[in-house]
């Protein structure tokens, strides 16, 4: 499919940078095949049923990106996928710089070997300390890596701000950005409308960001992320289903991890390891019914993930209305909550 078909052009000043305040005061916009209102999240227990369930993803962003100095040339690194207790794989840039067997030191007595290198800027690196010595290690240097869209550093506000007041298991580099509009309020009036929850884990990656540079979707490679669903949380999720309420995935990373569990009998299993699902417009959904998410970047796999779930004309009549109107965007940006059209249009 081709890429060009999910571009579209959106002003530099409905870009987010910061959040709404308080969070749940942000705007929703609500799509139901061709209808569309204009909502704010506060108003999603009501537009929620009871029995449905909502599925959050618990992941903890990690401080991933890191300036460190090579002899006397500086590097700055973000940190995207775990792959050992004291191993990363991570971006680099310059990539040049790290070949392997060269050290990184980033602080005086915490530094990095660089065990291989990959393509595209990539390189795997292996920490004097791993577990909770490099978690500790990475609060105190390390940087919250926000999106490359938001200009400007970082800052003792992002620390919460880039954070879901439900996150617990460390190891995401990017936030689940759906789930940073709740609110323990927000929380109780789901729960008081009979709307149950089910916690899931997948570590987002900062491969989320990178760009499509290929032309045709079947040539771009995805990222894998690793996730984990439960046994309970499986179990919770097919009750729900089986007594008619909806599965409303919180958040794009919610929902791939979901469809990465669940088979074409639509039975939603245990899931432990890694998922590269790459959803685009001609995808069957098994899992999910409703999604709720932030306004994705142009020509990215997360805009063709929600034109595969809603439908890419209504998609794209959707953003242009939510450009129309305002709305702000990415990350930090506005909401919309998505129901599953069976019509592909």
């Amino acid at each position: 499919m081709r890429v060009d078909l999910f571009d579209f052009d959106l002003p530099r000043d409905l870009i987010a940078v910061r959040p709404a305040v308080p969070r749940d005061s942000a705007r929703l916009l609500l799509v139901e095949g061709e209808s569309r209102r204009d909502l704010g999240v506060g108003d999603l227990p009501g537009l929620l049923d009871p029995g449905d369930i909502l599925v959050f993803n618990d992941t903890r962003v990690i401080p991933a990106r890191l300036k460190g100095r090579i002899g006397e040339g500086g590097v700055e690194v973000t940190l995207h996928k775990r792959v050992g207790p004291d191993a990363w794989d991570c971006f680099a840039r310059p990539a040049r710089k790290l070949k392997p067997g060269v050290t990184i030191i980033f602080a005086e007595g915490f530094t990095a070997t660089v065990a291989a290198r990959g393509e595209d800027g990539e390189a795997t690196l292996r920490f004097d300390r791993g577990g909770v010595a490099l978690m500790a290690a990475l609060e105190a240097y390390g940087h919250i890596p926000l999106p490359p869209y938001i200009k400007r550093p970082d800052d003792a506000r992002d620390r919460a701000d880039y954070q879901t007041i439900y996150a617990r298991e460390d190891g995401a580099v990017a936030a689940p950005t759906a789930g940073l509009h709740f609110t323990p309020a927000l929380q109780a009036a789901l729960e008081a409308r009979g709307v149950s929850r089910a916690m899931v884990t997948l570590h987002v990656g900062a491969g989320t960001f990178l760009p499509v540079k290929v032309e045709d979707t079947d040539d771009h490679r995805m990222h894998a992320e690793t996730g984990t669903l439960t046994m309970e949380a499986a179990e919770a999720l097919n009750a729900a289903r089986a007594a008619g309420g909806k599965v409303v995935a919180v958040g794009t990373t919610a929902l791939r991890l979901l469809e990465s569990a669940t088979g074409a009998d639509k039975v939603i299993r245990p899931f432990h390891g890694d998922t590269s699902i790459f959803i685009t417009p001609g995808y069957r959904f098994n899992a999910v019914d409703r999604l709720m998410t932030n306004f994705h970047l142009p020509r990215s796999t997360l805009f063709m993930l929600v034109s595969a779930f809603a439908g890419a004309s209504r998609m794209r009549n959707a953003y242009a209305h939510a450009i129309s109107q305002g709305y702000r965007f990415y990350s930090y940006g506005d909401s919309s909550l998505l129901s599953h059209a069976e019509d592909p249009r």
